[in-house]
């Protein structure tokens, strides 16, 4: 059960992030700044992104609600300005042009 449980973690994970990378792609074919400016708007998305999880996504789903505290926000935040943002948008503007 543990193993299966995992499993569709991981691949929910990994349609999540192509998710937010479609999401990033079709928004740069609209917004070609996106793509011009591709740091800041890359920082700006994975502050976008990490709100909808923390406020969309996880609120919907069954995991454990923690209480609110600002420094696992903060490390939420940066997390995923350089984990997610950041790398789809610069990916993005190399590979997508």
């Amino acid at each position: 059960m543990a193993n299966s449980t995992a499993l569709l973690g991981l691949a929910l994970h990994f349609v999540i992030a192509f998710g937010a990378a479609a999401v990033f792609f079709l928004a740069s074919r609209v917004v070609p700044l996106l793509l011009n400016h591709a740091v800041v708007s890359g920082v700006l998305y994975g502050v976008a992104v990490y709100f909808f999880m923390n406020r969309v996504v996880v609120r919907l789903s069954a995991a454990t609600k923690f209480p609110f505290s600002v420094k696992m926000m903060l490390i939420g935040v940066i997390i995923h300005i350089f984990c997610v943002g950041i790398p789809i948008s610069l990916s993005i503007r190399r590979y997508a042009r």
